[in-house]
């Protein structure tokens, strides 16, 4: 497997980790109140890569 494999391989994963966290911070910015603090979410979203975005989603969005 030479780079470009390697690259065309990681880009859609990279894409998706993007979109997910751009969607979960422009969510978490417009939410009045959410489980935890907010703070914290943003670390999360951040720095947990993929799986971040979808812990948000999961258990940091409280229902209306």
């Amino acid at each position: 497997m030479d780079k470009s494999d390697l690259i065309m391989l990681l880009l859609p994963v990279f894409l998706i980790q993007l979109i997910l966290m751009a969607t979960a911070l422009t969510y978490l910015y417009r939410a009045s109140s959410v489980r935890g603090k907010k703070w914290v979410w943003v670390l999360v979203i951040i720095f947990v890569n993929i799986i971040g975005p979808i812990l948000f989603f999961a258990f940091g969005r409280k229902e209306n």
